[in-house]
């Protein structure tokens, strides 16, 4: 096993072996390992206190910033208030200063007192508590030894829970799955009592020992917590459930948020009453043995507990799931189900989940249900996506002003507030949207939130051209506050709009500007006043061009923006007039044969583009950017200026949607063979890309949808995409529909194609 082990953020501390009720289904007393017949009823003083020292030893060794500590049974309450006060004392002690302290409890609740509930208020001790629903449910399985109900005093212990002085310690209520049980019944109980979170669990089991079924179905599990979802759904989820939340983190590209479910490496031990230390406790339920380790707090460090082959193999993510479940497209959901569910005594936890069908439908059946709910709005239109990309701008701007705290002095501090008077009225946001809109915007604000990041010297520096966006904004805007702005080497850069020559070369100073009718007027300190028309060029002003095609799309020309180099291909330098007539020239007639080849992917890019930028041949590093951009190398092909602009559109929104919202997961987990590439073998980022460049640029270049079915194929079936994934899948569907539907028409070019799409 490679890689360093995973440090533990969590361990669960058994204060009494024992237990006031005796539950057929619980994995402590009634499954394969008995070993708390050997273990003593209460954890010592001696274990507690060293138990506590070993565990702020590992959170200092990995500088880990908080720790849980879940008290644990048996029946934890039956440890005792005074015990109980015992190990919080010697935890918040040992951890004072190294790490924060999560203190938990997990309760049947029977012999929860407001005696308790004071001591855990005094030390922030969160309290869970299971019940499996109405007192049909939770009486099939929790009950006195004596046969007597359980519930009328677990619902006694919620509702002391409830009261406002005890409130803040509720955790929740934990319901274990009988499928006998109704799901709708269950549900409705649970909720009445408006617990803060629900957890589902399914009951331990193995291929050894398989969970019943009384009706023989394969998925009967995912049947009832199908059911469950939908009623709760109904309801307006009015109390979150981490199973469900769990499964949709996951299908949208997010974060497991249970041990049961996911690729997370596990980050729990536990401690035994006797100083054992384990691994996780449901794997009790395989065979005796099975979560001992052989270490102890006395003689051993947690680093060694993480060491141990066990735990060490449930740290492995993918690689450590059966073959089966790797090539399972629902695994970064299930992962592979609960380690301990996995197992049969011919070839121990190699294999998928005793539950590998219910988790399978329960997954298929939640995307299923929630899949257009949940698909991210910026898949519908150009207009969404566009909204999205101003709101992540805007998003880094704010953080730009976060991580500068305070490094931007009085200048910063002044072009701050000067942003918030644009923003007080329509016309200065209207113009300030503008300038953030533009695509170049974003690449200033990522590289300089990159160098504050990484401690850059001239980080706070660029920061400080702030105030020619905001400068820019003002004069856009046609009105607003006067704003001084820098000039460098003699020149001021308004972004958007042009550069303008205000002293000598080398010199650097300060120029107010604010808007006048038609252009703008700039004063350098002790200066005259200047009025600049945004028009023409100048021997002093170079604007940013715009130009028209198709009669009615116009674009700007930026090849002024200091940002813009920033694609595959260096940027061109400034453009004479000459020149630059001659590439928008070029450009129109690109456009024109578009618009007669590909009208509707014509039209899906004027809608999406803002800016072009003249580039020349070679290769750059390419950097991100804002959406509306393309960036085109002149050819006097007509033809392959038309498809590289069709190209560029094409990257740009797919970049463009993946910088709002997550599309795949574990990506490079697993390589394809590219349709259209003998021996070429890509992770699923690389064939979506090729794929979506490729669906476009078939209206176009004839062949280009060879092999673009078998690769839509190969993703729908892949574990990577998430639920917005699977949705971009399905619109690329409908387009190969189109061009099929075309039946030729549109490939009216034997496009010239510079560069293989992949």
């Amino acid at each position: 096993m490679t890689g360093p082990a995973v440090p533990f953020r969590e361990i669960v501390l058994k204060v009494h072996s024992r237990c006031d009720l005796a539950c057929d289904h619980c994995y402590v007393y009634e499954h394969a390992d008995q070993s708390w017949r050997t273990r003593p009823k209460t954890i010592s003083d001696h274990v507690i206190a060293r138990t506590a020292q070993r565990l702020a030893e590992h959170a200092k060794t990995h500088a880990l910033p908080s720790v849980s500590v879940i008290l644990h049974g048996g029946e934890p309450l039956l440890a005792g208030p005074g015990r109980l006060r015992r190990v919080c004392e010697e935890f918040g002690s040992a951890l004072s200063g190294v790490a924060g302290l999560d203190l938990r409890i997990h309760t049947n609740g029977l012999q929860l007192s407001p005696r308790y509930l004071d001591l855990f208020d005094e030390f922030g001790v969160k309290v869970g508590i299971s019940l499996d629903g109405d007192r049909a449910a939770n009486d099939r399985h929790r009950r006195f030894a004596d046969g007597r109900s359980s519930h009328p005093l677990v619902l006694k212990a919620v509702e002391l829970l409830r009261q406002d002085r005890y409130r803040h310690l509720d955790l929740g209520l934990l319901c274990t799955v009988d499928i006998e049980n109704d799901p709708h019944a269950v549900l409705d109980a649970l909720v009445a009592l408006d617990p803060p979170l629900i957890d589902f669990l399914l009951p331990h089991a193995t291929w050894d020992e398989p969970p019943p079924r009384p009706d023989g179905s394969p998925t009967a599990y995912a049947e009832w917590l199908l059911a469950v979802f939908d009623r709760w759904r109904t309801q307006g989820a009015p109390v979150p459930v981490r199973l469900f939340s769990s499964v949709l983190s996951t299908l949208s590209g997010g974060p497991s948020l249970t041990e049961s479910l996911g690729l997370a490496p596990t980050d729990l031990v536990v401690v035994e009453t006797d100083g054992q230390l384990e691994q996780v406790d449901s794997l009790k339920s395989a065979y005796e043995g099975a979560a001992a380790t052989g270490f102890d707090v006395f003689s051993h460090s947690f680093d060694d507990v993480a060491a141990h082959p066990g735990v060490r193999a449930r740290q492995l993510g993918l690689a450590g799931v059966s073959e089966t479940c790797r090539r399972c497209p629902v695994v970064r959901s299930c992962g592979g189900g609960l380690y301990t569910h996995r197992y049969r005594s011919a070839n121990a936890f190699d294999n998928p989940s005793v539950y590998c069908a219910d988790l399978e439908a329960l997954v298929r059946g939640i995307e299923a249900r929630t899949s257009a709910a949940t698909a991210p709005p910026a898949l519908a239109g150009h207009r969404e996506l566009a909204a999205e990309q101003h709101d992540l701008t805007r998003t880094l701007l704010a953080g730009l002003h976060d991580a500068l705290d305070g490094r931007g002095g009085a200048r910063w501090d002044e072009a701050w507030g000067i942003a918030g008077d644009l923003e007080s009225s329509a016309d200065g946001a209207a113009g300030l949207d503008r300038v953030l809109a533009h695509p170049y915007t974003r690449t200033w604000l990522l590289d300089v939130l990159e160098g504050l990041h990484a401690g850059r010297p001239d980080a706070v520096g660029l920061a400080l051209r702030l105030p020619s966006y905001l400068a820019a904004a003002a004069v856009l805007s046609g009105a607003g506050p006067e704003v001084p702005a820098d000039y460098r080497d003699g020149r001021i850069l308004l972004p958007t709009l042009g550069e303008l020559r205000v002293a000598g070369p080398g010199e650097a100073g300060r120029a107010l500007v604010r808007a006048v009718d038609g252009g703008f007027s700039v004063r350098c300190e002790g200066g005259r006043e200047r009025v600049v028309p945004r028009g023409a060029d100048s021997p002093d002003w170079q604007p940013v061009r715009h130009f028209s095609v198709g009669g009615a799309h116009g674009f700007a020309l930026d090849d002024l923006d200091p940002y813009r180099d920033c694609f595959e291909a260096p940027a061109a330098p400034r453009l004479g007039r000459a020149d630059a007539e001659a590439w928008a020239a070029s450009v129109g007639r690109a456009w024109d044969l578009l618009e007669r080849a590909a009208p509707r992917q014509a039209a899906d890019a004027a809608e999406a583009l803002t800016t072009l930028t003249p580039l020349v041949t070679g290769s750059h590093a390419r950097r991100p950017h804002g959406y509306g951009t393309v960036g085109l190398v002149m050819t006097g092909d007509t033809q392959e200026l038309a498809v590289d602009l069709l190209r560029g559109v094409r990257r740009a929104r797919l970049r463009a949607l993946l910088d709002v919202t997550d599309l795949y997961a574990l990506d490079g987990a697993w390589e394809y063979a590219l349709p259209w590439e003998r021996n070429a073998r890509v992770p699923f980022s690389l064939l979506l890309a090729g794929t979506y460049e490729r669906v476009g640029l078939s209206f176009l270049v004839p062949g280009f949808m060879d092999g673009v079915p078998e690769a839509l194929d190969m993703m729908e079936a892949a574990a990577e995409p998430t639920v917005g994934g699977m949705r971009l899948l399905r619109s690329l569907r409908e387009e190969v529909r189109g061009v099929r539907g075309t039946s030729g028409a549109n490939t009216v070019m034997n496009a010239a194609v510079h560069e293989p799409v992949r």
